[in-house]
């Protein structure tokens, strides 16, 4: 077997889906030959995607052994949709979440009917691979393949009283403190503001909040771009991009004066200063709300938090559900109830014995269950089928 993957989701770039595609890649180069076609950068991209067709056609032209092709995202598959015309090899393309959901009606109506075309669909959680189904692809083509999760994170050594680090930095004194975090853009379907809101007022004083992620003060040329667009096109191009549009509202929530001394921005870290603050907190949190138009398709997030053997409190909705599994690596709670999140983040607190075993078990459950080979495996059955 030969597999040709094309993906503009790929390091340099950084972020989860460009590790899971490096993963990928990596693992299989390992067990059959591969090619590849990627675009690793932040520029150029339209380039890449407008050349495709052309560069693909030599790639197919000089490698006869290739015997099938595997598209890393909607995206990308979107951008894939004129390779029918130039080969008749099994496509496969894996969709994350939002690449179903997309509240665009031109979306909905003219290009996820032609995704349910291709041979076959990798769903990265079982939420995803239903909002398939529910647009009308055929479930034989539709495989759930979990994303995986670099198992030796958790094994790097922690700094001494990294607190401190983070404390200096702040200008807080955080010694004595029960430590939260929260990772990921602040977008609506996060529910970081809905946390700060309605749940870290009603806990203990002595808890404090930590959000870890991109501002959009990265974003400035997109973000001007966008307020000159018509209100529905600007939203969708931002679920596109990620943008992290729930940022105003949460800069308000943290600006209560009630909110002084409670919680904290971090911003964008460097992954090792990440791994340092999963390494000395107390509980990772993961309050996502139900939004219309978007989803979570995992919750790779979460994973890494567990097998930094720090204990996870997420949300029970769309795809966290495949990545925490309740009583095993996290616990889950009902998304939007802030009185089922007071009640067991305070009792989780309140009991550091518990909640160093909850970490404990939770680290070996998610390396048992959530390695970049596993997710290499499954990947490999479903190119199976069709080679």
């Amino acid at each position: 077997m030969e597999v040709l993957f094309i993906t503009h989701k790929y390091p340099p770039s950084v972020g989860g889906m460009q590790k899971q595609s490096f993963e990928l890649i990596r693992g299989m180069s390992r067990r059959v030959k591969v090619h590849t076609l990627i675009h690793g950068g932040d520029s150029g991209k339209w380039k890449f995607f407008l050349t495709l067709k052309r560069r693909v056609r030599k790639i197919l032209a000089e490698n006869p052994g290739i015997s099938i092709i595997h598209l890393n995202d909607g995206l990308m598959g979107f951008f894939s949709l004129p390779l029918r015309a130039i080969t008749d090899l099994p496509i496969v393309v894996t969709l994350h979440g939002l690449d179903v959901v997309m509240p665009a009606g031109w979306f909905q109506k003219r290009i996820i009917p032609r995704f349910a075309a291709y041979d076959g669909v990798i769903a990265v959680s079982t939420a995803t691979a239903k909002a398939c189904t529910d647009r009308g692809f055929d479930p034989a083509k539709v495989t759930v393949v979990p994303n995986g999760v670099d198992t030796t994170l958790g094994d790097l050594p922690a700094v001494p009283n990294y607190r401190a680090v983070i404390g200096r930095r702040l200008g807080v004194d955080l010694s004595h403190k029960k430590l939260l975090v929260m990772l990921g853009r602040p977008v609506p379907r996060k529910g970081f503001n809905w946390f700060v809101r309605e749940v870290l007022p009603r806990l203990d004083p002595e808890v404090v909040c930590l959000h870890i992620g991109p501002s959009s003060a990265t974003m400035g040329f997109k973000n001007f771009l966008l307020r000159l667009l018509p209100f529905d096109l600007g939203r969708q191009l931002a679920l596109i991009f990620g943008m992290p549009t729930d940022e105003p509202a949460l800069r308000r929530e943290l600006a209560r004066p009630e909110m002084a001394g409670r919680a904290y921005r971090l911003g964008g870290l460097p992954f090792k200063d990440l791994i340092q603050t999963l390494l000395c907190a107390d509980l990772y949190v993961m309050p996502n709300i139900k939004v219309e138009g978007d989803m979570e398709g995992f919750g790779l997030a979460a994973l890494e938090a567990a097998i930094c053997g720090l204990p996870v409190a997420a949300a029970e909705i769309d795809g966290i559900t495949d990545a925490v599994r309740d009583g095993n690596n996290g616990v889950l709670l009902p998304p939007g109830d802030a009185d089922a999140w007071v009640r067991r983040i305070t009792g989780l607190l309140a009991d550091p014995a518990r909640l160093k075993e909850l970490g404990r078990t939770g680290k070996e459950f998610t390396t048992a269950n959530y390695s970049w080979e596993k997710m290499v495996d499954g990947y490999e059955a479903v190119f199976k089928k069709f080679v």
